[in-house]
């Protein structure tokens, strides 16, 4: 039997981590993953405030020593002064993966024109794949749908665990070659 997938779902938000605000961003997270999902997985959840150092050392224990293939943010991506989510990726990925953070403002673009002020990254480090999402969730929803087809395929290229989608309602993309490990 195979394990499930581990997803590391990140909060970044100050009010949240102090227990002043309801985090509702990373539990958006885990409805989409679960719509999304036919494979096993299990949510690695952690809520931190805005400070680069901390968001980087959960990103870093997440990818390295929680053993997820995949890293969703919420929350940090604005042009505000702490808002740090995408530097914190940064410092922390070996690869920057700018066609995620382009996609999801030009399907953002569609709904509110301040989706310009979103600043989404995404890259890799090591064996995973972290993805920032904007903070609110029906943008999560409408940026999940957009990246999504493209995150199981981008897993196998960096030999994680196949991930299975619902193609009714977020269909993966994958080459023809591709083969179920």
């Amino acid at each position: 039997m195979t394990q499930p997938a581990r997803i590391g779902i990140v909060t970044v938000s100050d009010r949240a981590s102090r227990g002043e605000y309801e985090d509702k961003g990373g539990p958006a997270i885990e409805v989409e993953l679960t719509k999304i999902l036919l494979s096993e997985w299990e949510a690695v959840t952690v809520v931190i405030p805005d400070e680069r150092k901390l968001i980087a050392e959960a990103l870093i224990d997440l990818c390295d020593h929680e053993g997820c293939c995949l890293v969703v943010t919420t929350g940090g991506t604005g042009p505000a002064k702490r808002d740090v989510t995408p530097e914190a990726t940064l410092d922390v990925c070996e690869k920057p993966m700018p066609g995620f953070g382009e996609l999801m403002r030009a399907v953002s673009l569609k709904s509110v024109p301040t989706a310009i002020l979103s600043r989404q990254v995404a890259g890799i480090r090591g064996k995973s794949l972290i993805v920032n999402l904007p903070g609110n969730p029906p943008a999560i929803h409408d940026c999940m749908l957009a990246v999504f087809p493209a995150i199981p395929y981008c897993i196998d290229l960096l030999e994680g665990p196949w991930l299975d989608t619902d193609p009714a309602y977020c269909a993966a993309f994958r080459p023809k070659h591709a083969k179920k490990k």
